[in-house]
Protein backbone atom coordinates (compact mmCIF):
# COMPACT_ATOMS: atom_id res chain seq x y z
CA UNK A 1 0.00 0.00 0.00
CA UNK A 2 1.41 3.78 -0.93
CA UNK A 3 2.24 5.82 1.93
CA UNK A 4 0.08 8.67 2.22
CA UNK A 5 1.44 12.14 1.43
CA UNK A 6 2.13 14.68 4.52
CA UNK A 7 2.44 17.95 3.94
CA UNK A 8 5.36 20.04 5.63
CA UNK A 9 6.76 23.29 4.93
CA UNK A 10 10.11 24.52 3.72
CA UNK A 11 11.50 27.88 4.12
CA UNK A 12 11.08 28.34 0.66
CA UNK A 13 9.32 26.24 -0.74
CA UNK A 14 6.06 23.60 0.08
CA UNK A 15 6.77 19.97 0.51
CA UNK A 16 5.24 17.00 0.35
CA UNK A 17 6.64 14.24 2.99
CA UNK A 18 6.04 10.84 3.23
CA UNK A 19 8.00 7.66 4.58
CA UNK A 20 8.64 4.64 2.98
CA UNK A 21 7.17 2.96 6.17
CA UNK A 22 3.69 4.12 6.72
CA UNK A 23 2.92 1.68 9.70
CA UNK A 24 5.78 3.27 11.73
CA UNK A 25 4.42 6.57 11.88
CA UNK A 26 3.35 7.12 15.17
CA UNK A 27 0.49 9.77 15.78
CA UNK A 28 2.33 12.32 17.71
CA UNK A 29 4.50 12.36 14.31
CA UNK A 30 1.57 12.82 12.31
CA UNK A 31 0.57 15.74 14.88
CA UNK A 32 4.34 17.53 14.38
CA UNK A 33 3.71 17.23 10.49
CA UNK A 34 0.37 19.17 11.07
CA UNK A 35 2.32 21.39 12.91
CA UNK A 36 4.59 22.35 10.45
CA UNK A 37 1.92 23.73 8.18
CA UNK A 38 1.51 26.12 10.92
CA UNK A 39 4.94 27.69 10.84
CA UNK A 40 7.63 28.81 8.77
CA UNK A 41 10.73 27.03 9.88
CA UNK A 42 14.27 28.04 10.00
CA UNK A 43 17.55 26.82 8.79
CA UNK A 44 17.92 24.08 11.21
CA UNK A 45 14.32 22.71 10.32
CA UNK A 46 12.57 19.89 11.75
CA UNK A 47 12.14 17.24 9.15
CA UNK A 48 10.71 13.94 10.41
CA UNK A 49 11.08 10.95 13.02
CA UNK A 50 10.01 7.45 12.94
CA UNK A 51 9.82 5.47 15.90
CA UNK A 52 10.14 1.85 15.79
CA UNK A 53 6.84 0.94 17.30
CA UNK A 54 8.18 -2.68 17.99
CA UNK A 55 10.20 -3.19 21.36
CA UNK A 56 9.69 -1.18 24.01
CA UNK A 57 11.96 -0.69 27.29
CA UNK A 58 10.84 -0.27 31.07
CA UNK A 59 10.90 3.75 32.11
CA UNK A 60 13.62 3.81 34.85
CA UNK A 61 15.39 0.07 33.79
CA UNK A 62 18.71 -0.84 32.84
CA UNK A 63 18.00 0.27 29.35
CA UNK A 64 16.78 3.77 29.56
CA UNK A 65 20.10 4.06 31.49
CA UNK A 66 22.22 3.60 28.89
CA UNK A 67 20.35 5.03 26.20
CA UNK A 68 20.16 8.57 28.64
CA UNK A 69 23.84 7.94 28.88
CA UNK A 70 24.42 7.38 25.08
CA UNK A 71 22.72 10.46 24.25
CA UNK A 72 24.92 12.62 26.97
CA UNK A 73 27.90 10.77 25.20
CA UNK A 74 26.85 11.94 21.23
CA UNK A 75 26.10 15.20 22.46
CA UNK A 76 30.21 15.98 22.89
CA UNK A 77 31.04 13.36 20.26
CA UNK A 78 29.28 13.87 17.29
CA UNK A 79 30.35 18.46 17.10
CA UNK A 80 33.78 17.60 18.37
CA UNK A 81 34.20 14.93 15.80
CA UNK A 82 33.88 16.77 12.54
CA UNK A 83 30.31 16.24 12.90
CA UNK A 84 30.30 12.14 12.82
CA UNK A 85 29.96 9.69 16.15
CA UNK A 86 28.84 6.51 17.15
CA UNK A 87 28.81 4.98 20.14
CA UNK A 88 27.53 1.96 22.29
CA UNK A 89 26.75 1.97 25.39
CA UNK A 90 26.01 -1.20 28.36
CA UNK A 91 25.71 -4.73 27.84
CA UNK A 92 23.44 -7.39 26.34
CA UNK A 93 20.38 -7.24 26.62
CA UNK A 94 20.48 -4.10 27.50
CA UNK A 95 22.54 -2.50 25.31
CA UNK A 96 22.28 0.53 23.29
CA UNK A 97 23.45 1.51 19.75
CA UNK A 98 23.81 5.00 18.82
CA UNK A 99 24.84 7.47 15.67
CA UNK A 100 24.85 11.04 15.14
CA UNK A 101 25.15 13.25 12.08
CA UNK A 102 25.71 16.66 10.75
CA UNK A 103 25.46 18.42 7.49
CA UNK A 104 29.21 18.56 6.00
CA UNK A 105 28.97 22.38 5.53
CA UNK A 106 27.24 22.87 9.44
CA UNK A 107 29.35 24.80 11.93
CA UNK A 108 30.69 22.96 15.54
CA UNK A 109 28.46 25.23 17.05
CA UNK A 110 25.13 24.65 14.93
CA UNK A 111 25.85 20.69 14.98
CA UNK A 112 25.77 21.18 18.75
CA UNK A 113 22.51 22.77 18.64
CA UNK A 114 21.49 20.06 16.20
CA UNK A 115 22.25 17.06 17.98
CA UNK A 116 20.63 18.20 21.68
CA UNK A 117 17.44 19.58 19.95
CA UNK A 118 16.88 16.01 18.39
CA UNK A 119 18.14 14.19 21.24
CA UNK A 120 15.26 16.15 23.04
CA UNK A 121 12.88 15.41 20.51
CA UNK A 122 13.29 11.57 20.12
CA UNK A 123 13.36 11.32 23.68
CA UNK A 124 10.31 13.02 23.62
CA UNK A 125 9.04 11.88 20.32
CA UNK A 126 9.73 7.96 20.98
CA UNK A 127 9.51 7.82 24.76
CA UNK A 128 10.22 3.72 25.83
CA UNK A 129 11.34 3.10 21.91
CA UNK A 130 14.17 0.54 22.01
CA UNK A 131 14.88 1.97 18.28
CA UNK A 132 14.51 5.59 16.53
CA UNK A 133 15.52 7.80 13.98
CA UNK A 134 14.91 11.59 13.56
CA UNK A 135 16.00 14.10 11.01
CA UNK A 136 16.81 17.69 10.67
CA UNK A 137 18.33 20.33 8.13
CA UNK A 138 21.52 20.19 9.75
CA UNK A 139 21.98 16.51 11.34
CA UNK A 140 20.33 13.31 12.15
CA UNK A 141 20.31 10.67 15.30
CA UNK A 142 19.59 7.08 15.62
CA UNK A 143 19.46 4.56 18.49
CA UNK A 144 18.78 1.11 18.83
CA UNK A 145 18.80 -2.17 20.55
CA UNK A 146 20.88 -3.95 17.46
CA UNK A 147 24.21 -3.08 16.55
CA UNK A 148 23.77 -1.47 13.13
CA UNK A 149 27.37 -0.19 12.62
CA UNK A 150 28.58 -0.51 9.50
CA UNK A 151 25.25 -1.60 7.74
CA UNK A 152 23.47 0.03 5.53
CA UNK A 153 20.14 0.84 7.02
CA UNK A 154 17.48 -0.23 4.55
CA UNK A 155 14.71 -0.07 6.95
CA UNK A 156 13.85 3.44 7.31
CA UNK A 157 13.46 6.36 4.45
CA UNK A 158 11.64 9.33 4.05
CA UNK A 159 10.75 11.23 1.23
CA UNK A 160 10.40 15.25 0.65
CA UNK A 161 9.77 16.78 -2.56
CA UNK A 162 8.60 20.14 -3.86
CA UNK A 163 5.52 20.42 -5.04
CA UNK A 164 6.10 22.74 -7.79
CA UNK A 165 6.78 21.29 -11.49
CA UNK A 166 9.40 21.59 -13.80
CA UNK A 167 8.23 22.59 -17.08
CA UNK A 168 10.45 19.97 -18.93
CA UNK A 169 10.55 16.63 -16.55
CA UNK A 170 12.56 15.05 -18.74
CA UNK A 171 15.33 17.05 -19.32
CA UNK A 172 15.45 17.98 -15.98
CA UNK A 173 15.11 14.64 -14.55
CA UNK A 174 18.14 13.85 -16.50
CA UNK A 175 20.18 16.64 -15.44
CA UNK A 176 19.46 15.95 -11.42
CA UNK A 177 20.69 12.55 -11.92
CA UNK A 178 23.57 13.79 -13.61
CA UNK A 179 24.35 16.00 -11.29
CA UNK A 180 23.32 13.23 -7.67
CA UNK A 181 25.81 10.82 -9.63
CA UNK A 182 28.69 13.14 -9.54
CA UNK A 183 28.23 14.58 -6.56
CA UNK A 184 27.65 10.81 -4.64
CA UNK A 185 30.66 9.78 -6.49
CA UNK A 186 32.67 12.59 -4.65
CA UNK A 187 31.18 11.86 -1.63
CA UNK A 188 32.80 8.00 -1.88
CA UNK A 189 35.80 9.08 -2.86
CA UNK A 190 38.67 7.53 -1.32
CA UNK A 191 40.16 10.89 -0.22
CA UNK A 192 37.08 12.72 1.03
CA UNK A 193 37.40 11.90 4.94
CA UNK A 194 33.41 13.45 5.50
CA UNK A 195 32.11 11.60 2.94
CA UNK A 196 30.41 14.61 1.97
CA UNK A 197 30.18 16.87 -1.26
CA UNK A 198 28.09 19.39 -3.05
CA UNK A 199 27.99 20.09 -6.39
CA UNK A 200 26.31 22.50 -8.88
CA UNK A 201 25.30 22.03 -12.67
CA UNK A 202 23.70 24.96 -15.27
CA UNK A 203 20.60 23.84 -16.58
CA UNK A 204 19.30 26.49 -18.44
CA UNK A 205 21.05 29.69 -19.48
CA UNK A 206 22.31 31.24 -16.07
CA UNK A 207 20.02 28.59 -13.94
CA UNK A 208 21.68 26.16 -11.46
CA UNK A 209 20.87 23.50 -10.27
CA UNK A 210 22.40 22.44 -6.54
CA UNK A 211 22.84 18.47 -4.75
CA UNK A 212 24.11 17.22 -2.28
CA UNK A 213 25.15 13.49 -1.38
CA UNK A 214 26.34 12.57 2.54
CA UNK A 215 26.86 8.94 4.21
CA UNK A 216 27.51 8.03 7.67
CA UNK A 217 31.02 7.29 8.24
CA UNK A 218 31.00 4.22 10.10
CA UNK A 219 29.91 2.77 6.16
CA UNK A 220 32.38 1.68 3.94
CA UNK A 221 32.99 3.35 0.48
CA UNK A 222 31.37 0.55 -0.87
CA UNK A 223 28.31 0.76 1.07
CA UNK A 224 28.15 4.53 0.87
CA UNK A 225 28.53 3.79 -3.10
CA UNK A 226 25.54 1.45 -2.33
CA UNK A 227 23.43 3.43 -0.58
CA UNK A 228 23.64 6.77 -2.77
CA UNK A 229 23.20 5.01 -5.73
CA UNK A 230 19.71 3.35 -3.83
CA UNK A 231 18.49 6.46 -3.12
CA UNK A 232 18.99 8.67 -6.48
CA UNK A 233 17.24 5.20 -7.88
CA UNK A 234 14.53 6.23 -5.96
CA UNK A 235 14.47 9.71 -7.45
CA UNK A 236 11.64 8.89 -10.54
CA UNK A 237 9.40 7.21 -7.72
CA UNK A 238 9.09 10.05 -5.40
CA UNK A 239 10.39 13.07 -7.24
CA UNK A 240 9.56 13.13 -10.82
CA UNK A 241 9.46 16.52 -12.14
CA UNK A 242 9.95 18.27 -8.90
CA UNK A 243 11.72 21.38 -8.65
CA UNK A 244 13.24 19.82 -5.37
CA UNK A 245 13.44 16.98 -3.51
CA UNK A 246 15.21 14.44 -0.52
CA UNK A 247 16.15 10.84 0.19
CA UNK A 248 16.81 10.49 3.66
CA UNK A 249 17.86 7.73 5.34
CA UNK A 250 19.43 5.80 8.54
CA UNK A 251 22.87 5.59 6.58
CA UNK A 252 22.69 7.88 3.51
CA UNK A 253 20.95 11.29 2.38
CA UNK A 254 20.98 12.80 -1.16
CA UNK A 255 18.77 16.64 -2.01
CA UNK A 256 18.78 18.57 -5.06
CA UNK A 257 17.53 22.30 -5.28
CA UNK A 258 17.68 25.09 -7.66
CA UNK A 259 18.65 27.43 -4.99
CA UNK A 260 21.55 27.08 -3.08
CA UNK A 261 20.76 25.43 0.40
CA UNK A 262 24.38 25.04 1.89
CA UNK A 263 26.65 27.65 3.75
CA UNK A 264 29.25 28.78 1.90
CA UNK A 265 32.39 28.73 2.82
Amino acid sequence: MAAQPQVAKDPNRIWILYSQNPQRLSPLHLLSLALLLQVVLGENSYLSHICSNTDNYTSNGTYETNLNNLMTSLSYSVPRSRGFGYVSVGKDPDRVYGLGLCRGDVSSADCKTCIADAKTQILKSCSNEKEAIIWYDYCLLKYSNSDFFGKIDTKYKVYMYNTQNVSDPASFNYKVRELLNEVATDAYDDHNSKMYATGELVIDGSEKLYGLAQCTRDLSRANCKECLDDAISDLPSCCDGKQGGRVLGGSCNIRYELYSFVNSN
